[in-house]
């Protein structure tokens, strides 16, 4: 199998490093003229992934062209951007392995949609799961999904991840793995907010767990199974996401906690937090599709600027429930 992945940012240029395992040349491709001399003189990603010494079986380039060479792609740009760089690389009928998480803007595509709207002829799988770069490109143990349709191709995969430390679980729910990875963002901005506005520990354990059957409620909805969203692409990264500033939406949220304007937030960031693109149309499908979704409504208000006591007391000013409700 011989591997290309789409992007530089630290989670591809992680994935680069475990697909270089064992021997074969990796391409990857970056937008940044900075980041592929970094990464083919000094064998490093200094902009995205610093500290981490990388295989000298990666070779960056910022040429897409070049990766008619690669027979499978992992494609690991942010979910708004996805639509045009799979447009303008050269996919034919490779195999496409989605590592975007998100819903895209619009179309309210998830991002396997929008890859067989645009390469119909390519097998596709998505990868998800409770996923800090730094760790795996540091070869710490981590457990992922792999979801695609067709037995073969994620068998090929975990064959190719064997004796690395990513284990990968396979399933053949597509949707559910992606809609796990895609709601946890916006939930971890939640969870952020909690811990910057110091709510405490029994306020962030709650709204993980109602946050989870919020995940449960919208997948469950799209087609998606409840085992997946319980599973490493769901509840495993909701989990991750919701306790460390290794998270980009955890570490946004706790900037919006602590009064700052999440305008000015993400002006300061060259990396991306998913989940602020994706807050406002997931609260969009969800009111389409008649789920009650609190949380998401409660973080697409922050993000527009509400006052972070008042939406707290709109949240437990809400009717009294059953838990399963």
């Amino acid at each position: 199998m011989r591997i290309g992945v789409i992007g530089a940012g630290a989670w591809g240029t992680a994935l680069a490093q475990v697909a270089a395992h064992g021997g074969g040349e990796v391409l990857l491709w970056a937008r940044e003229a900075d980041v592929v001399d970094s990464v083919n003189a000094a064998h490093v990603n200094a902009t995205f992934l610093p500290g981490v010494p990388l295989s000298r079986n990666i070779r960056a380039t910022a040429d897409l062209a070049l990766l008619e060479a690669a027979d499978t792609l992992f494609v690991v740009v942010p979910t708004q951007h996805l639509a045009g760089v799979i447009a303008a690389a050269p996919v034919g009928d490779r195999a496409l392995v989605l590592c975007a998480k998100g819903i895209e803007a619009g179309t309210k595509r998830l991002v396997s949609e929008i890859a067989r709207d645009l390469c119909p002829g390519a097998p596709i799988a998505v990868l998800s799961g409770p996923t800090f770069a730094h760790e795996v490109a540091a070869g710490k143990p981590t457990a992922v999904t792999i979801a695609s349709d067709g037995t073969a191709l994620r068998e090929r995969l975990a064959a190719r991840l064997t004796g690395t430390a990513l284990r990968p679980y396979l399933s053949d729910d597509v949707v559910g793995a992606e809609i796990g990875g895609a709601v946890k963002n916006v939930l971890a901005i939640a969870c952020g907010v909690v811990e910057g506005a110091g709510l405490g520990q029994n306020a962030r354990a709650a709204l993980i767990a109602r946050g989870f059957a919020e995940m449960t409620r919208f997948g469950l909805a799209r087609g998606g199974r409840a085992e997946t969203l319980a599973g490493m692409s769901g509840l495993g990264d909701l989990v991750l996401t919701c306790s460390s500033t290794s998270s980009r939406n955890f570490s946004l949220g706790i900037g919006i906690g602590q009064g700052r304007p999440a305008r000015e937030l993400l002006a300061d960031r060259r990396t991306v937090a998913e989940g602020a693109a994706t807050a406002p149309v997931l609260r969009e499908a969800a009111r389409e599709a008649g789920i009650d979704m609190p949380l998401t409504e409660a973080v697409c208000a922050l993000l527009e600027g509400a006052d972070v006591r008042a939406i707290v007391d709109r949240l437990l000013a809400r009717p009294l429930r059953a838990e399963g409700a």
